[in-house]
């Protein structure tokens, strides 16, 4: 009787129990029909839908659905690839972008219902006259992007001259600048016929970019430009707070978008030169906040932070990110730098310009001499893309060992085959540990991205002596003897040496070549020199003369003469003399002065048979001619080191002949 009671009371129970579900899944559908019925197809809306969507998927537990194992097992893996392209494309990776934007597609065009009825609600496409600037520029870019792909935004600027000083309303001088005006030009004589499909793509990326991607510049940066940066002009919205209490009109004209505000710094910069993007925006400060956050997150780099207001770091397709935040600057900004590898050669970065065959050959030569050469110049000159150009031509017997800040030079992917090894500073390893472990790799060539801090530059100069046969260095100095005093400068603030003589000396013995590149006001990026570092010879000058002398007073001039030379050398001796190889003038790289004997029979040493005669076939056509002239280089050298006394013993043609240069 008590299993009786039991059982039926068991059967009441699984009856509610269904009865329960039955009318929950009536409820849901009901509910889902009411969502369907009252759904809009504005961008917010889809991108609700969108977030939801993509987190059902990532979230369900796909044990409770009960699928076969086969099915369970493709599930997950689908689960798994969802999770990691959604992380993925964070990191700038482009080919996790273009899986996610897949997937938004088919939930918009499947799930959604987007048609074409109904796709003009998001984005007013079949009226022009209601597009935004943004709209006719994302428009422009999916047109172009599908001809050209990552080129589309140098053909665009290209076709249509965009790259060109022009005068904006409210400035008195010429700037860089895109403006909505000239977008909405391009787009009328563009005249684009959009299908269904475009216009998908079009409300696809524009989701994406809000959701995962990085607002209005995610195009542009995955673009082959020079670099991309935010937040860097405009008033930051702790200025507008002050205005707002003191100048009400000046306020009113910043809401109406007559002022720009730090959200609405959007700037490129395309071969040398820094173009504002007027046309384009961020929106809102939490916007710009939200992409300075998310840009730099690449392998984890640490969290950027009021106390730790910078971050260095690369992203997954090798561009160098730098992400700052207030306390440590006014407003929320980044700065992407894009490498170009592909475009790293020497032939590239001279064009075709006038006399630019023999100065690649003489960089050729000075790379394959194993010559220390330091690469100088202003930010955004090309110094980075120069050190790559001039390291293939390095003998592949050679081992490279590269020191960076963070990665950009990734010559790995460049040349695979070579033994190369990079290491770059972290928050725990200084870039002077870096440098040491460097010593004990077995490296034959030592590449220094860039000589930003003085323990790096020391260092640089004990390696450059000792621990490697040749090395490769970038560094900001203007002209040749700013470069020699900030590497002595550097040298005595780590304490390897005390006097300024002595850490000059050094400096000059270990430098032999400076390549100086230079950009123009419109963007040109050139090499404005070539430039020898020539040591001058310390020639002992004191004599014995006084022994010679009958009189106190002749032995007293003696005596003087001789502290003459000693107080000339430790106050007013030169420790080095330079002299330009390679100018730029008047548009014709021409070749001037020639190489020093020294630095001629040292390179010699170092270099392949067949590229030994083809270097000495170059110095018999450029400075043969010129022998005399090397020749009265190296006597008026000399004659400048020795200084000037009166009564001085002519020397011999025997004493000439040992001094050497």
């Amino acid at each position: 009787m008590l299993n009786f009671i039991l059982i039926i009371l068991v059967v009441f129970i699984a009856a509610f129990v269904v009865i329960k579900l039955i009318n929950n899944k009536k409820n849901a559908k009901v509910e889902d029909q009411i969502e369907i019925d009252d759904k809009t197809f504005t961008l917010n809306k889809m991108t609700e839908f969108v977030k939801k969507r993509l987190n059902e998927i990532t979230k369900v537990n796909l044990y409770d659905i009960g699928l076969s194992e086969e099915e369970l097992k493709r599930r997950k893996n689908k689960k798994y690839e969802l999770k990691k392209a959604l992380k993925g494309c964070t990191y700038g990776d482009v080919n996790d972008k273009k899986y996610v934007k897949e997937l938004i597609y088919d939930l918009l065009s499947k799930e959604y219902g987007v048609d074409e009825t109904n796709i003009s609600k998001a984005i007013p496409f079949d009226v022009p006259s209601l597009l935004t600037d943004q709209d006719k520029f994302d428009i422009l870019i999916y047109h172009y992007k599908k001809q050209f792909g990552y080129e589309a935004l140098t053909e665009l600027i290209k076709k249509y001259n965009l790259d060109t000083l022009k005068y904006i309303q409210g400035q008195t001088k010429p700037a860089y600048v895109i403006t909505g005006d000239e977008i909405s030009d391009i787009f009328e004589k563009e005249a684009l016929v959009l299908t269904f499909q475009d216009k998908l793509n079009v409300i696809v990326q524009r989701i994406y970019q809000h959701y995962k991607g990085y607002s209005s510049i995610d195009e542009v940066r995955d673009m082959n430009i020079d670099g991309v940066s935010g937040g860097v002009s405009g008033l930051p919205e702790s200025f507008l707070s002050q205005v707002a209490q003191t100048d009400g009109d000046y306020l009113d004209q910043v809401m109406e978008s007559k002022v720009p505000r730090a959200c609405d710094s959007i700037w490129i910069f395309f071969r040398g030169k820094s173009i504002r993007l007027a046309f384009l925006s961020f929106g809102t400060e939490s916007e710009l906040k939200r992409v300075c956050q998310n840009i730099y997150k690449y392998n984890n780099p640490g969290q950027l932070s009021d106390t730790n207001g910078y971050k260095i770091n690369e992203m997954k397709d090798g561009s160098r990110v730098v992400v700052v935040r207030p306390s440590f600057s006014e407003t929320w900004a980044f700065f992407v730098r894009k490498f170009d590898v592909k475009r790293s050669t020497l032939e590239q970065w001279f064009k075709g310009e006038e006399g630019s065959d023999k100065s690649i050959e003489l960089l050729k030569y000075l790379v394959k001499g194993a010559r220390i050469i330091s690469i100088t110049g202003e930010q955004g000159c090309g110094k980075t893309t120069m050190l790559m150009g001039m390291i293939e031509n390095i003998y592949e017997t050679m081992n490279i060992r590269v020191q960076e800040t963070a990665f950009e030079l990734h010559l790995r992917k460049i040349y695979p085959t070579r033994n190369i090894l990079t290491f770059r500073e972290t928050e725990t390893i200084s870039g002077q540990e870096g440098l040491d472990v460097q010593k004990k790799t077995d490296g034959s060539v030592n590449i220094i991205g860039e000589v930003a801090t003085d323990p790096v530059a020391s260092w640089m100069i004990q390696a450059a002596q000792v621990a490697s046969k040749f090395t490769l260095f970038t560094h900001h100095a203007k002209t040749f003897p700013n470069l020699v005093t900030a590497l002595r400068n550097s040298m005595l603030r780590t304490g390897v040496f005390k006097n300024e003589k002595t850490a000059e000396e050094q400096v000059v013995q270990v430098l032999n070549f400076d390549i100086h590149l230079a950009k123009d006001f419109r963007g040109k990026r050139y090499v404005e020199r070539i430039t020898e570092c020539i040591p001058v010879e310390n020639i002992n000058e004191y004599t014995f003369d006084h022994r010679n002398e009958k009189t106190l007073e002749g032995k007293m001039d003696k005596f003087f003469d001789n502290a003459a030379h000693y107080f000339t050398k430790v106050t007013n001796r030169e420790t080095f003399k330079y002299v330009n190889i390679l100018e730029y003038v008047d548009g014709t790289y021409v070749i001037t002065n020639p190489i020093s004997k020294h630095n001629i029979d040292e390179m010699r040493m170092n270099m392949e048979e067949a590229d030994l005669e083809a270097f000495d076939k170059f110095i018999e056509e450029n400075w043969g001619k010129q022998k005399k002239t090397y020749n009265g280089l190296m006597e008026e050298l000399k004659e400048m080191s020795k200084p000037k006394k009166r009564g001085r013993k002519k020397k011999t043609e025997d004493d000439i002949e040992q001094i050497e240069f």
